[in-house]
């Protein structure tokens, strides 16, 4: 199943956000509201935002500062902005364009023509999306092109490498924090490719957590086992001192689980059948 884009309604008008919210799932978006300025930024840093419909004029902070916020922080840096507002001033729309917004509409709008706007942000960022922005692996599309070419021979080998219980973490010690996991995760991975691996290996994510290495039947089990050991004696580091061997008081710890898949385990048609067998692995 396809996943929705997450829209982020920012508007103290209750009968317009609610309209919005109406409007716009009815497209097929999941949207959350928020009708203060801070609300809205902390949405954006604790859940995943696609996209931020933003009114200027909030009750608290203006949506100048939201979006400036925004843009300041390397999260939420990213996330496309359409400023949703009744001033039409060349001044005021300057403003919002120098603080990096995507586009611009002003009160009374066309509720179609701000589809399309939704609609046109969410391509632009969907084709800029290569690699992931805290790996830089590669993920989406380029991952999709090298499995597909699996499918065509027999000389391959998949190892799946998850990080479990990376959201509990985030929960107790924030995102930076859990970035740094998945940041040094991925060094490890790179590493060991590096040293066992060989040139034509390829790294990229299946999701934000599961990394997938396609590498050769000859190497797998050398390279798994270099994997695992040098994840698995880490993750205890990546939490403070104080913290490490606890479990009382804290969510589930860091784990991590790995599984190979070769041409030999099932016959592979597609490659929605090849993903659903990697998750599987999970």
């Amino acid at each position: 199943m396809e996943q929705k884009s997450e829209i982020l309604v920012v508007e103290d008008d209750l009968d317009v956000a609610e309209m919005l919210e109406a409007y716009f799932r009815v497209q097929g978006y999941s949207v959350t509201t928020a009708n203060w300025g801070e609300d809205a930024v902390q949405v954006c840093q604790s859940q995943h935002t696609d996209l931020v419909i933003l009114d200027i004029r909030l009750p608290d902070i203006d949506g100048y500062e939201v979006a400036r916020r925004l843009r300041k922080n390397r999260r939420t840096e990213s996330i496309p902005i359409i400023f949703l507002t009744e001033k039409r001033a060349r001044v005021d729309r300057l403003q919002g364009l120098e603080l990096g917004a995507d586009d611009y509409i002003t009160k009374p709008f066309d509720i179609q023509e701000l589809r399309l706007r939704v609609r046109n942000s969410l391509q632009r960022v969907s084709q800029d999306t290569i690699n992931n922005p805290v790996t830089g692996f590669p993920e989406g599309a380029l991952v999709d092109e090298r499995l597909t070419e699996c499918l065509e021979s027999d000389d391959w080998a998949l190892l799946s490498i998850s990080l479990e219980n990376l959201d509990a973490f985030r929960n107790d010690y924030g995102f930076i924090a859990s970035d740094d996991v998945l940041r040094a995760v991925s060094l490890m991975v790179h590493n060991a490719v590096r040293k066992v691996g060989s040139t034509s290996d390829f790294i990229g994510h299946i999701t934000a957590t599961q990394l997938v290495v396609v590498t050769t039947p000859g190497s797998f089990i050398d390279l798994g086992e270099r994997i695992r050991a040098r994840i698995e004696q880490s993750l205890d580091y990546f939490y403070p001192l104080k913290d490490r061997g606890k479990t009382e008081g804290l969510s589930k710890r860091l784990g991590l689980k790995m599984g190979a898949l070769l041409p030999k385990h099932a016959p592979f048609t597609d490659l929605e059948g090849l993903k659903n067998k990697l998750t599987e692995l999970r």
